[in-house]
């Protein structure tokens, strides 16, 4: 008996009696298993903040997928640009996702920025001077305002071709599809068809981010001047500290709180702006408008430039910055032209009449001319009197104090005691 035996058929061979007979065998072939469903995307980020949260560390939303709202705000240095330029030092100005493109201005702190109100024209009472009460523009984010409000500024830097990049919203809208978690969490919080609509989406997008930058993270009261108020630290009598602390305060020593003052200093949660807009006669920083190629005979114009804005009485003017961690996020100014404390108040010095501060201890040159003289701020900055090294190192000292506790330790060490 032979049996052949081939892929699919099988043939058998069998004897009878009167002759051989061979029989086919189809095998029976079992039915595939279906393919199972797709498990729809599951929505992973439960409100706005943790989606937020995502967005602002997510650096698939620039256009080479290398830089985030975080690269430029960045946590752990009080939410500012921490990078280094060529020669080691803090970079004045942000370098972009390309790799090559700065901005004109440094980067400010977006800790604090939630007590920052809708950009708008109006007046703010001024505690601690001997200044009338501002009346001009206030508010808004960005150093000139234009943006009205957190969510508004959230959607800046994505679209912003020396920025993050991306062409346009549509293309940010895209790069947010490809995370299903993130198409899920959109549709579970904005509604079921919010990818519908590319300008809902990206309106969307900045909500979820600026929802973030309103929480806790991004202001936490604990600094050393926090503690003051509540009894958990004291401003020892006749320490560096203690003087700076009253001197800012003074009505006629100095001009701190002149902008730097949004309340009562008995109250809590004061954030040291008022939000107003001066043209204090800040240099340009030729070195870091060289490096970005960006020409020096071309001055910012400030709130000027804001699309709603047409006074050139405004020329010069940017948004007073809160002192929340000052002492930790150098550079200074809106061009990061001065890198520390000692040095922006011997500036603010220099307008006061009879100063000896007329060099820039950090160049050991003469202080260079306002950009835009015109607009100068003169009276504000006149209003006080000339300090002496030792009440200079105690403003510092005072500055000192307003570091979030989570920062305490970058403060610099240069020597100076406070306590």
């Amino acid at each position: 008996m032979l049996a052949l035996v081939f892929p699919i058929l099988v043939l058998v061979g069998g004897c009878d009696g009167n002759g051989s007979s061979n029989t086919v065998i189809t095998p029976t072939i079992p039915e595939p298993e279906p393919e199972p469903e797709p498990e729809p995307p599951r929505q992973v980020f439960e409100t706005p903040e943790a989606l937020g949260e995502s967005l602002f560390f997510d650096t698939n939303l620039s256009l080479n997928r290398t830089q985030a709202c975080a690269t430029c705000h960045d946590p752990d240095r009080g939410f500012t640009d921490g990078r280094l330029d060529a020669n080691g030092d803090v970079s004045a100005f942000s370098l972009g996702d390309d790799g090559f493109s700065f901005g004109g201005r440094n980067a400010p702190t977006a800790a604090y920025a939630a007590f920052t109100p809708d950009f708008q024209f109006g007046s703010q009472s001024r505690f601690n001077s001997q200044q009338p009460d501002y009346v001009g523009f206030i508010g808004g984010q960005f150093l000139d305002g234009r943006a009205v409000d957190l969510k508004a500024q959230a959607k800046g830097p994505p679209i912003a071709a020396k920025e993050m990049g991306m062409p346009d919203a549509a293309a940010v809208v895209e790069r947010l599809l490809e995370d299903p978690s993130y198409e899920a969490s959109f549709q579970a919080l904005y509604g079921e068809s919010i990818f519908d609509d590319v300008d809902a989406a990206y309106d969307a997008m900045g909500d979820a981010i600026a929802a973030y930058e309103r929480t806790e993270v991004f202001s936490t009261f604990t600094s050393k001047y926090d503690k003051s108020l509540t009894g958990d630290y004291i401003y020892a009598p006749d320490t560096p500290a203690a003087l700076g602390r009253a001197l800012f305060f003074s009505q006629q020593f100095t001009n701190c709180a002149t902008c730097h003052q949004l309340r009562p200093n008995s109250n809590r949660n004061e954030v040291f702006t008022n939000f107003g807009y001066h043209n204090i006669g800040v240099p340009v920083n030729e070195t870091a408008r060289i490096a970005a190629n960006i020409p020096l005979d071309a001055p910012d114009e400030g709130l000027f430039g804001h699309p709603d804005v047409d006074d050139p009485a405004e020329r010069g003017k940017f948004k007073v910055p809160t002192l929340r961690n000052v002492a930790v996020t150098s550079p200074y100014m809106h061009n990061g032209v001065f890198r520390r404390l000692d040095t922006v108040i011997r500036f603010y010095d220099q307008f006061l009449t009879a100063s000896e501060n007329t060099i820039n201890p950090e160049t050991g040159a003469p202080w260079r001319e306002p950009p835009i003289p015109e607009t100068v701020a003169l009276t504000e900055l006149r209003d006080g009197r000339l300090l002496e090294d030792f009440e200079i190192d105690a403003l510092v000292c005072f500055l000192r104090t307003l570091t979030d506790e989570r920062y305490e330790a970058l403060i610099p060490e240069d020597g100076l005691v406070c306590d």
